[in-house]
């Protein structure tokens, strides 16, 4: 079976606070994700919830990243879809940790659209 795209479905907890707040900081580190893992990106829409919260997307010619924040509970969780062999998801997710200053995390790696070879 060959694999058409990678998910990583990604929860970190314990992050910071302050960069989970802003716009700015989450745009700016799912940009940063999506570079560090050799993608294309094609767009970004980004939202700010009051009181808390940001949610935004990141498309890329290879699928898409998305994440949505609790700043007030310190915690995030994204969603890195890629398809093809060249993009490397796992840096991505290096990136937004780091980013995010992340305490713990839990993440689930799926295979996407298993086809015979």
């Amino acid at each position: 079976m060959k694999a058409l795209g990678q998910h990583l479905i990604l929860e970190f907890y314990g992050c910071n606070p302050a960069a989970l707040s802003s716009v700015a900081k989450v745009q700016e580190a799912m940009l940063k994700a999506a570079r560090s893992a050799g993608a294309t990106v094609i767009d970004s829409v980004f939202h700010n919830f009051k009181p808390h919260g940001v949610s935004g997307v990141v498309v890329i010619a290879q699928s898409h990243f998305a994440i949505h924040t609790w700043p007030e509970h310190r915690y995030a969780s994204a969603d890195l879809f890629t398809c093809g062999e060249k993009i490397k998801p796992w840096k991505a997710f290096n990136t937004v940790k780091k980013l995010f200053r992340a305490a713990s995390f839990s993440v689930i790696n799926l295979e996407r659209g298993l086809l015979p070879e």
